[in-house]
């Protein structure tokens, strides 16, 4: 995923699979559920990296995490 339009596209495939149950229960048991499963579908090498050890909790904002993991997806998978 080279550019923001492409990383959208897929980022609404992914909602739209999790919302379809393809990604099971727990990714539609809440928002930030829902935007873990989001994360690790649109790149689950940089989920891994960035956020599998410690994954977004309700109401967090992470402003520092959400930019590496940016970087990540426009670096890694070019």
């Amino acid at each position: 995923m080279r550019n923001d339009s492409e990383i959208r596209d897929k980022r609404n495939v992914c909602y739209a699979d999790i919302e379809s149950g393809l990604w099971g229960w727990q990714c539609k048991s809440s928002i930030i559920a829902k935007e873990n499963c989001a994360l690790r579908c649109l790149s689950p090498s940089c989920y891994e990296l960035i956020y599998e050890s410690d994954p977004l909790e309700e109401g967090e904002k992470d402003f520092v995490r959400s930019q590496e993991y940016k970087y990540c997806m426009h670096s890694a998978e070019k």
